[in-house]
């Protein structure tokens, strides 16, 4: 994927290209890439971050548009967005706009951990192992710790499987699986998620917008 700078002009585009959202993090990323034809050379990809913070409920449309103008969003043929866990007002944000183009548009919406997509990219790293369950753990200052749990594993779209989606544990919580700290990193995280997406697309999954739901931990769980 081609990097594209924050407010570069966006190209027209034709029909079937998808749209990924990633706000978890402080950083908005989003990537935009060419519709999907089995057999034939990976489509065009664009590929942006904008460190807003707090200023992405205000910029948010605004960066979209920066890749791909609202008068064109029609063109779009699938969504994807990250769910989190993140912060809950940024994660909110992407998900309520995700859903709301695939509900206006009726397209398919991918709703994808923020995890799984650290996952994916340790295993084509080599910074985790292969058949071998590993923990992705995020501690979260005076509420406990969230983890979610993750295989490699060729038969699912994308190559990783989420054993356990992420959830909150006590402070004390002791693993048994390996651990890595689960820290996104923008725009390499979106373009993960873009080839969840894709690979989801190719083994024609369904993609309902209704499912995919914000995750943000609140109660802490003892077991698992």
């Amino acid at each position: 994927m081609s990097p594209m700078v924050p407010g570069a002009s966006a190209a027209a585009v034709e029909p079937g290209w998808l749209l990924a959202l990633h706000s978890s993090t402080d950083t908005l990323g989003l990537a935009l890439q060419g519709p999907y034809r089995p057999g034939q050379e990976p489509p065009e990809s664009r590929l942006a971050a904008f460190p807003l913070g707090r200023a992405l409920s205000n910029q948010l449309l605004a960066c979209v548009e920066s890749l791909l103008p609202a008068s064109q969003w029609p063109q779009l043929g699938r969504l994807a967005v990250a769910t989190g866990p993140g912060g809950f007002t940024g994660t909110r944000l992407t998900v309520v706009l995700a859903r709301t183009l695939a509900q206006q548009l009726a397209l398919p919406l991918d709703g994808v951990s923020s995890f799984q997509l650290i996952a994916r990219r340790l295993l084509a790293a080599g910074a985790a192992l292969p058949g071998q369950p590993f923990r992705l753990v995020q501690e979260l200052p005076r509420r406990g710790l969230v983890a979610g749990l993750y295989l490699a594993d060729a038969p699912v779209p994308g190559g990783v499987a989420e054993l356990s989606a992420p959830r909150l544990y006590a402070a004390d919580h002791a693993f048994v699986e390996s651990c890595h700290p689960a820290l996104p990193v923008l725009p390499d995280d979106v373009a993960e998620l873009v080839a969840i997406s894709r690979a989801r697309e190719a083994a024609a999954l369904l993609a309902p917008w209704a499912p995919v739901l914000p995750i943000y931990p609140t109660s802490p769980v003892q077991g698992g």
